[in-house]
């Protein structure tokens, strides 16, 4: 008796891209590559959708045109993964990113927003992002109610990629924005009343 073994499709993000833009995806589709896989993105519960809001409305009144703020947009990790974080800060670029999603160089900070997806934002996305280079990591942590700030990049003897720092502030607490040492985000202004 042979046992055979399955392999998945792997897809490059150049793939991906060109499956969206043959329709291979219904507009209400809700879905990212990651590490080539095609992966659906959770529905998001109300606490979910507050913090977003809030976090939004903080950071376009401290930000303004300083960045450029992306919310649920793609960025790029060469070469099999097309994430959208909930938050992004990026550098401002000429194009506003029509030539191309913003990848780790132009990133000042991924924010993730994780209720039912915290796991998957902590052993999935944040490997992920600090192989990537990304140099500021937040986890709005909806579960135990509180902000995880991941810093600093590094690489296990193991090769498994992480960061170094975690801090974890409260929601009564304020933040420095990383790269811009003058603005302070109010936790209280963002995280739900719940």
């Amino acid at each position: 008796m042979t046992i055979s073994t399955i392999t998945a499709k792997r897809f490059t993000i150049e793939e991906y891209e060109r499956l969206a833009q043959l329709g291979f995806f219904q507009e209400n589709d809700r879905v990212e590559l990651i590490k080539g896989e095609i992966i659906s993105m959770a529905a998001k519960g109300t606490p979910h959708a507050v913090c977003e809001t809030r976090l939004e409305r903080e950071l376009n009144k401290l930000i303004g045109e300083r960045a450029t703020l992306r919310s649920q947009l793609p960025i790029i990790i060469p070469d099999s993964s097309e994430p959208e974080p909930d938050r992004v800060i990026a550098k401002n670029r000429n194009d506003d990113y029509l030539n191309s999603h913003p990848t780790s160089e132009d990133i000042l900070l991924l924010i993730e927003i994780s209720d039912s997806t915290l796991k998957f934002d902590q052993d999935v996305k944040l490997p992920l992002y600090a192989e990537a280079g990304i140099k500021y990591y937040w986890v709005f942590n909806l579960a135990d109610n509180h902000l995880e700030m991941y810093s600093d990049a590094i690489q296990h003897l193991q090769g498994k990629f992480t960061y170094r720092r975690k801090e974890i502030l409260l929601p009564n607490e304020t933040v420095i924005i990383p790269c811009f040492p003058d603005l302070t985000l109010d936790l209280s202004k963002v995280f739900p009343n719940i």
